[in-house]
C-alpha cells in the first residue's frame, strides 16, 4: 500500500518557495527558536533544497539540466527577494551549503528567460547587495564565498559600473593587502575583474578618477613592501595601459615623471618576473612620441644605466617579440637628446 502514497516530486518553483520560507525562518526566527532540534531539522532541510537547486541548474553525471526547469527556477528565484535572503543568511549556513549556494548564484547570473538576463534586472534594482558582498572581505569566514558571488554579479556591466563608481573601490587597496593570503588573493582577483572586464566602463572610470586612483595605485600597490602585491600590481597596470580602450589614460600615465621614477625602480628589482612586467610598462614611456622634456631628461640622465640593464635583460624562454621590443626601446633611448625645460 505504501507505494500508492508516494509524495509527488517537487517542482523547481516548489524548491525555491520552500527554500525562501526557510531562509526567512533563518533570518528572523532561528535565533529565538528555543528548540535546538527543530532548528537543526530546518537547517538540514534548507541545505537539501539548496543542493536540489544546484542539481536542477547543473544536472549531474546521469542527467543534463532541463532548460524548462532552469527557466522556472530562475523566474521564481528572482520574482521575490530570494537572493537577498540567501546573501544575508549565508554566514549562518554550513560550509558545504555555502559552497552550493555560491554555485547556484553563479549559474543564475547566466540564465536567460525569453532572451533576458533576469539576474541583471534584479541586481539593477537591488544594487545595495553589492555593498554587502564587498564588505564581506572584512569577515574572514564568509569572504571567499561573498567574493565569488561578487565576481559573478559584476559580469553584468551595469553592476560593475555601480561598484567602480562607489566608495568601495578605495577599500580594495586595503583588502588586496590583507595578511590572510587567500583573502588578499581573492580581493585581487575581484579588483582585476573590475578593471579589465568591461572595457568602455573601465576607460570611463579611469579617466574620471585618474588622480586619486593612480596616486593610491602607485603608493599602496606598486611601492608596497609586499612582493606579491607589487608583482600583481605591475602585471595589472600593464594589462590596463596596453588595452586600446585606455589609450587616453595611458598617454597621461606615461607623461608623468613620478610614474617613470616608480617604473625605473621596479626595473631594478631582483625579481625577474617584476622586471619583465615593469619593462612592458616602461616601453610605453620610451615609445611615446610626445615625451614631455622632463621625461626626456630623466631618460637621458639614466641612459647608460638603462642601456646596460637592457643589454643583459633576458626572458626565461626565447621570446622574439620581447627581444624586438627591447631593441626598439634601446634604440629610442640611445637617440634621445637633452631638452631645455620651458
Amino acid at each position: 500500500m505504501k507505494g500508492l502514497f508516494k509524495s509527488k516530486p517537487r517542482t523547481p518553483v516548489d524548491v525555491v518557495r520552500q527554500a525562501r520560507d526557510l531562509l526567512v525562518y533563518v533570518e528572523t526566527g532561528s535565533a529565538s527558536d528555543s528548540r535546538e532540534s527543530k532548528r537543526e531539522e530546518k537547517m538540514g532541510e534548507l541545505s537539501k533544497l539548496i543542493r536540489e537547486m544546484k542539481l536542477i541548474l547543473y544536472g549531474n553525471s546521469e542527467a543534463e539540466p532541463v532548460a524548462e526547469a532552469c527557466t522556472q527556477l530562475t523566474q521564481e528565484f528572482f520574482r521575490e527577494n530570494t537572493l537577498r535572503l540567501l546573501i544575508n543568511c549565508l554566514p549562518k549556513l554550513n560550509l558545504e551549503t555555502r559552497k552550493d549556494a555560491t554555485q547556484v548564484v553563479a549559474n543564475l547570473q547566466r540564465q536567460q528567460v525569453q532572451s533576458r538576463l533576469v539576474a541583471c534586472d534584479y541586481l539593477e534594482a537591488n544594487l545595495d547587495l553589492m555593498d554587502i558582498l564587498i564588505l564581506g572581505y572584512e569577515k574572514a569566514d564568509i569572504a571567499l564565498h561573498y567574493g565569488a558571488m561578487l565576481r559573478d554579479c559584476i559580469r553584468h556591466q551595469s553592476v560593475a559600473r555601480y561598484v567602480l563608481n562607489s566608495q568601495h573601490m578605495k577599500k580594495f587597496f586595503t583588502y588586496i593587502q590583507l595578511p590572510n593570503f587567500d583573502l588578499a588573493a581573492d580581493a585581487a582577483a575581484t579588483f582585476k575583474e573590475l578593471l579589465t572586464r568591461h572595457k568602455s566602463t573601465v576607460a570611463e572610470f579611469l579617466s574620471k578618477n585618474y588622480d586619486w586612483f593612480f596616486a593610491d595605485y602607485n603608493s599602496q600597490l606598486l611601492e608596497s613592501p609586499n612582493y606579491i602585491t607589487r608583482r600583481q600590481a605591475i602585471k595589472l597596470l600593464g594589462d590596463m595601459l596596453l588595452d586600446r580602450s585606455n589609450s587616453a589614460v595611458m598617454t597621461r600615465y606615461v607623461s608623468s615623471r613620478d610614474n617613470l621614477r616608480i617604473l625605473m625602480n621596479l626595473l631594478r628589482e631582483s625579481s625577474k618576473s617584476i622586471q619583465i612586467e615593469a619593462f612592458h610598462v616602461f616601453k610605453l614611456f620610451a615609445a611615446n612620441q610626445h615625451k614631455p622634456p622632463d621625461i626626456v631628461n630623466i631618460l637621458v640622465a639614466n641612459r647608460s644605466k638603462l642601456l646596460r640593464l637592457f643589454a643583459d635583460f633576458k626572458t626565461d624562454k626565447e621570446d622574439e617579440q620581447f627581444e624586438a621590443d627591447k631593441a626598439q626601446v634601446m634604440k629610442e633611448i640611445a637617440a634621445l637628446e637633452h631638452r631645455e625645460l620651458p
